[in-house]
């Protein structure tokens, strides 16, 4: 089955950044950090919300806590880094934010209930409508964040397009874990994520947000467990 609407996801993510790209090199510096602090603010509401819409706050701890200790233990910090650097090189970009466009974009479009819920209803009912209007959403979006990291932002249409192809292509089985309940609690784990995110772009300190990304993993199985 062709995922119809992760392509058109795609190709929105790569119209928005084209567009912010663009708008990036004509803003003064002035501009370019409002800009920065406007997106940071907005990053944190939707996380906020998102982390809202939990149903097992412990379940979503323990997962984070977990993921954290992994991720750590991996290092993906480091391994995120060196595979968007080399990413970088072969395109040959000089963009300094390149690699941390790249990252924080694909884990904005790649987490939540939209990407997750859109993906197996194309799968199993053949209606892409929920990823229309993600790719709607992402489209905007990637303007702002273009706008603010440049050139990497445009390259998360390729963690977008195998993600969500791949729920889509696989809905028959992904559809048997993620009930109601299971997609509230990656959604909220993804808010925590995100409000990372926005906490990164306002400079109140550094969170390593690659090396708890297993927190994501976590929380399907601790939910499967004991949700």
């Amino acid at each position: 089955m062709l995922p119809l609407g992760s392509i058109v996801n795609a190709i929105a993510i790569i119209g928005g950044s084209a567009i912010g790209c663009w708008l990036q090199s004509r803003f003064p510096e002035r501009i370019r950090a409002i800009v920065f602090q406007g997106l940071g603010l907005s990053v944190l509401l939707i996380g906020i919300q998102m982390a809202l819409k939990v149903q097992n706050i412990l379940i979503v701890i323990f997962a984070v806590l977990l993921g954290g200790i992994t991720g750590e233990l991996l290092r993906l910090d480091t391994a995120f880094e060196r595979l968007g650097n080399t990413f970088k090189k072969l395109i040959k970009s000089r963009n300094p934010q390149f690699t941390d466009g790249l990252i924080t974009a694909s884990l904005i479009y790649c987490i939540g209930a939209m990407a997750i819920i859109g993906a197996i209803e194309e799968g199993m009912s053949g209606d892409p409508t929920v990823l229309y209007t993600k790719a709607i959403l992402d489209g905007f979006a990637s303007v702002a964040l273009a706008a603010t990291y440049g050139s990497g932002v445009l390259f998360s249409f390729i963690p977008v397009l195998i993600y969500q192809g791949a729920m889509t292509i696989g809905a028959n089985f992904f559809q048997q874990y993620f009930s109601e309940i299971m997609i509230a609690q990656v959604t909220a784990c993804g808010g925590l994520l995100i409000v990372g995110i926005a906490i990164n772009l306002l400079k109140l300190t550094e969170i390593k947000l690659a090396n708890l990304l297993p927190a994501l993993g976590f929380v399907v199985l601790l939910t499967a467990l004991f949700g």
